[in-house]
This record gives structure tokens, sequence and C-alpha cells, in this order.
């Protein structure tokens, strides 16, 4: 196994990773308690007198709320509550990815980010003001354009991978999304989002007024530890009060383009 990318659904033996040892102390648990498949991660050593910043989630495609025991690892296991939850059709769907681009479609994940803020709020002490949203791929799309949708309910949004959403007008609330941070990880050689429609993207939201942050990375559609460890790195300063700082690691280029 490559140990420069997350590893896919198939590739992960729950019986003796150490990956998974690590998760099982932080603690993954199903949530029956929605009408929705969701996990939920539980961070370690939590203290229930902190309130915790929250991550929600959304999985790439082909994949499904599992993705979450394997992404915190290399986050972090002790700064976040983290939960998510299933895209709208079923893992492995023929031709679906799970989060599809249709009003229809876009009201019910709304609905689900909502659902699973709530039931996390209800199971551990989080800081209401610091949940961010996040995504891998398709469902980083999707990330962006709930929160873009419902700015305030989030202090962060980030796609790693996912270009900026298109069509049923994702910058309808532009006023008061304008002051949302945004986190875009994007690899080099990416052929789901090449580097053309990167900048394309990336004009428009200078346009419209963002801050936004732009990290890319020497690889092409996977899902890296660097990039994951880099939304800890983007997240924290904004929790904090801190000023976010540009510095990337050996193993990434931090690009801002303008």
């Amino acid at each position: 196994m490559s140990t420069n990318r997350i590893p896919l659904w198939e590739e992960l033996d729950t019986e003796s990773t150490e990956t998974t040892y690590r998760v099982d102390q932080a603690r993954i648990t199903s949530c029956p308690s929605t009408d929705f498949a969701t996990s939920m991660f539980m961070p370690l050593h939590y203290e229930r007198n902190y309130a915790y910043p929250l991550i929600v989630w959304l999985h790439g495609e082909d994949d499904d709320e599992s993705q979450l025991c394997r992404v915190m690892p290399c986050i972090s296991m002790r700064n976040y509550v983290a939960v998510a939850p299933r895209g709208l059709h079923g893992r492995g769907s023929q031709g679906d990815d799970g989060w599809p681009q249709t009003p229809e479609s876009i009201s019910k994940v709304e609905q689900r980010v909502l659902d699973c803020i709530e039931l996390a709020s209800h199971r551990y002490n989080i800081a209401e003001q610091r949940v961010f949203l996040a995504g891998y791929g398709v469902g980083g799309t999707m990330a962006l354009r709930v929160a873009l949708n419902l700015p305030r309910a989030f202090a962060g949004v980030a796609s790693l991978g996912g270009p900026f959403p298109q069509g049923h007008s994702p910058l309808l609330n532009l006023g008061l999304a304008r002051d949302l941070p945004l986190l875009l990880c994007h690899g080099r050689e990416s052929l789901d989002y090449p580097v053309d429609e990167v900048c394309r993207d990336l004009r428009l939201i200078h346009t419209a007024g963002f801050s936004v942050t732009l990290r890319q990375y020497p690889t092409a559609d996977e899902l890296t530890p660097n990039m994951l460890g880099d939304l800890d790195s983007w997240i924290m300063p904004i929790v904090t009060g801190q000023p976010v700082s540009d510095d990337a690691s050996e193993a990434t280029q931090f690009t801002e383009l303008n």
C-alpha cells in the first residue's frame, strides 16, 4: 500500500492496522438514531468540560461514512469531534457519486448536515461557533455548496480535490457567505480537477471577495495524509484566533494563485 495516500475502503484491514487501533481508542461509532447512516468520532482523552470544534466530513465518490475512520488519524486524534453522514445513495451505486447536484438533493444534504451537527451536539460538548464542513472530491464540492448556502452555520469550509460548485446559484447568499474562510486543496496532476479549472474557480472566488487559501500538491486525484494534516493546520488558527501560517510541509507545495 502506498504511504502517500489514504487507503481505499477495500484496502483497509480492520483487524490489524495501527490506524484502526488508534481510532478504536478514540472511538468511532455508528449512529442508529438518524434515518441515514452516520459515523461519529470522539477524540482521544475527550474532556467533557471543553467545547470541541466539530468537523462534518462528506466522503468521496464510491465511499461512505466509514471514510471518517481513515481521515481523522491524519487530521488529528485529539483536536476535534467529527461526524460523517452517508451520501444520498448507497456506496457502489452504479453511476452515482452520492452527492448529486440537483436542487432537491442539495436541500436533502443540507438537512442531513444540520442533523449531524445536532446529533453531535447532543452527544458531545461542541463549540457552536466552531463547526467546520469539509469533504473529498464530490464531497468537497457539496461541502462548498452547503456552506455557501448556510454560511452562518459554519466557521469555515474545505474542499480537498473538489471543484467549486456550478449551477443552481452557489453564490445566492454571497452577502453573508463572503466572510466564510475557504480552503481548497488541489492535486497538481489531477484529471478530475485540472489546473485551468482551478484558475477559473479562483478568479471567481477572488472576484466574489472571499478569503481563500489554496494549497497545491504534487499528486493527482488521491487524498493524501499531507492534505489532511494541512486541513488541521488551517482550522486551528481559526479556532484559536491566531493568524494562519503560510508554512507548508516538505511534501506539499503552497501556491496562492492570483
